[in-house]
């Protein structure tokens, strides 16, 4: 009875320079920014291609980024 979804945050090379892009350098990326004001949820069935982890350092970033972007309290270090 539950949608089969996952949590995106999108990656994208056309930058313009705004605080909710967070530039996390990864090899396997071309050099931009993931975007804080993209985040969306997307069909498993509609998933091309599964990116590498980010650490846990990256994802705290992310995390600490979107609490600021969603004005939502932190229950996390």
């Amino acid at each position: 009875d539950e949608l089969a979804l996952i949590t995106v945050l999108p990656h994208t090379t056309a930058l313009r320079g705004n605080r909710w892009e967070l530039a996390i350098p990864k090899p396997f990326l071309k050099p931009g920014a993931f975007h804080l004001q993209q985040v969306q949820s997307v069909s498993v069935s509609r998933r091309e291609r599964r990116l590498r982890l980010l650490t846990t350092e990256e994802w705290n970033t992310v995390q600490n980024r979107l609490t600021d972007y969603l004005s939502i309290p932190r229950f996390f270090p």
